[in-house]
């Protein structure tokens, strides 16, 4: 790499801002986000994922911007917008189409456009090629050249960073796949990964998560099966891995925005070959029943309608993502069993919790105690380091503690407290 010209990154969420972060330590490098607020937070040195240090932005050469002209100079456009699933759980490609529609604009004769999106193979030269040509006029492959090199951002992860993790790539001819072997090997410890084309590195990328979700479809369903004989899953579990090829996964809510929607992907295009992708789709169906599941268990375990306080609403710990979480479908099952609930979470934002879901988060735990049930929906460090008096605070003698991620099961427990563990 020695062009001078930027390389635009298009898209600074979880994905996007540490990519661009990361090349711009390299290359001179411009992010773009349709997002207003969200650049101007990044100007400010904010990064409301958490995934960026305020100093680390601070010191980064990184310019943000949400002007799309700003990028026209560009010679490589990178683009990590989001690929979520409707309603129906069919891939929905909106928002990859736009940036298409923006980019294509901007094209110049020898440009380049790499897509880290996770999609399913065949969308970036089927879908995302002829978008690029349509707004340009040009040539895909000749006029310009298409890339993909799939993320594997885990948010919160700080030893997976972009920096040290093997990338894929892959590219429509052999000089664009060195030129851009060249540009991520100058970004990461990790090593590039040269697939054998395009959709090899998309299917690539779509199993990755598809393989974690039917783990922990298995785990799950042993979990339910671990209820009716009164046993804890996480007990079970913690035995069995003891044996020295056993595969440490615990069961719980799938949500987030990989594990949780790039399993559809994967099966619509089966789906669209003619395969039935009965595995995949079993462990998403019981992957999405998790909430309900556990909402009925919490449910026998009480004595009759209460006062609920949910404790966690992200999808991860220790991290503000929002997307996808399925404490929310824990939420509703208990409602629509005559349960009030309150939802506290020390890292998630109130005002996008209220956008999304509809849900007041409760700022503070002091000013809140008797709870007929206290629940440990997401393993957060402050949830951790709750002791038996402060759990005696928040929960009624005779009331229940349910832990679904295994808090405190090795911990003190306030005595005449139920305690109920997945």
């Amino acid at each position: 790499m020695t062009s001078s010209s930027p390389i635009a990154v298009v898209g600074l969420g979880y994905v996007g801002l540490p990519l661009a972060v990361a090349l711009a330590r390299h290359f001179p490098t411009i992010g773009y986000d349709v997002d207003p607020s969200r650049i101007a937070e990044l100007r400010e040195g904010h990064d409301r994922t958490g995934e960026i240090a305020a100093n680390a932005m601070s010191d980064s050469a990184l310019t943000v911007t949400d002007d799309p002209q700003a990028i026209a100079a560009a010679e490589i456009y990178i683009v990590t917008v989001p690929t979520p699933v409707d309603a129906g759980n069919q891939p929905d490609l909106r928002i990859v189409k736009a940036a298409c529609a923006s980019i294509g604009k901007m094209l110049v004769v020898g440009d380049i456009v790499v897509f880290e999106s996770t999609v399913y193979p065949g969308v970036t030269e089927d879908i995302c090629g002829p978008a690029l040509a349509a707004a340009s006029g040009l040539v895909c492959g000749r006029d310009f050249f298409l890339g993909y090199s799939p993320e594997r951002i885990n948010p919160g992860d700080r030893e997976h960073t972009v920096d040290k993790i093997t990338k894929v790539v892959a590219a429509q001819t052999p000089a664009v796949l060195r030129r851009l072997a060249d540009l991520y090997g100058q970004v990461t410890s990790g090593g590039v990964y040269r697939a054998q084309n395009i959709k090899t590195a998309e299917a690539a990328k779509v199993i990755e998560n598809a393989q974690r979700d039917i783990n922990i479809a298995f785990v799950n369903e042993v979990a339910a099966i671990c209820q009716k004989l009164s046993l804890s899953a996480h007990d079970v579990l913690e035995a069995a891995g003891t044996k020295w090829n056993f595969l440490p996964f615990t069961p719980g809510l799938v949500g987030g925005h990989c594990i949780g929607v790039d399993p559809f992907y994967l099966a619509y295009q089966a789906q669209q070959l003619g395969h039935d992708p009965q595995i995949i789709l079993a462990g998403r169906r019981l992957n999405d029943a998790m909430g309900e599941f556990i909402a009925g268990c919490i449910d026998e375990h009480m004595a009759g309608p209460g006062r609920v306080l949910m404790l966690g609403l992200t999808f991860k710990e220790n991290v503000p993502d929002l997307r996808n979480t399925k404490v929310v479908d824990v939420i509703a099952g208990l409602r629509n069993r005559g349960h009030t609930v309150l939802v506290h979470d020390p890292v998630a934002d109130g005002e996008e919790a209220e956008r999304l879901y509809g849900f007041a988060l409760h700022p503070s735990l002091d000013s809140h105690g008797g709870f007929d049930a206290v629940v440990g929906a997401v393993r957060h460090d402050d949830y951790l380091a709750l002791n038996a008096a402060e759990l005696a605070r928040l929960v009624r003698e005779g009331g229940l503690i349910a832990d679904i991620k295994g808090l405190w099961r090795q911990t003190d427990r306030p005595k005449d407290r139920h305690y109920w563990q997945l």
